[in-house]
């Protein structure tokens, strides 16, 4: 494990970073935390009536768990400091229960901000188990520069 600084980070640099399946407990959660209960979420029969023939997660479920997939990461650890934005965010394909999501992430750019501190576009990429891109878009973090 190392960690990465600003000044370490390489652009273009990829990370694959195995995920985990989606449950009942996780639709059920995100319902009761976001608030949102619309019932292609939480109601499995009017759920098989939609074009999605079952329940599928919340859109923003996905954003969720790829920023937490991405907290596996090592390198980043003890220099990621926030999350700074969400830019050109697509819903590609539906996440099912019982699907298994995989983040792919590029690092795309680095910058200085105007007050000297380090910010990183990180590319991500969240996959199925087939491949099928679920959801992809790029966000910002403020990183550590180094001491």
């Amino acid at each position: 494990m190392s960690t990465l600084y600003y000044e370490d980070v390489e652009v273009g640099r990829r990370y694959s970073i195995a995920g985990r399946s989606v449950n009942e407990m996780d639709l059920a959660l995100f319902a009761m935390v976001s608030g949102d209960t619309h019932p292609v979420h939480v109601n499995a029969l009017y759920a098989a009536s939609t074009e999605f023939g079952q329940r599928i997660a919340h859109g923003p479920f996905g954003i969720a768990l790829a920023i937490g997939l991405f907290g596996r990461i090592a390198d980043f650890a003890d220099t990621a400091i926030a999350m700074t934005d969400i830019r050109d965010w697509s819903f590609r394909a539906p996440i099912y229960i019982g699907d298994t999501l995989n983040l792919e992430m590029t690092i795309v750019a680095k910058r200085l901000t105007r007050s000297n501190r380090g910010i990183i576009d990180r590319h991500m990429q969240l996959l199925k188990q087939d491949g099928t891109v679920a959801q992809e878009g790029t966000s910002g973090l403020l990183i550590a520069r180094r001491p």
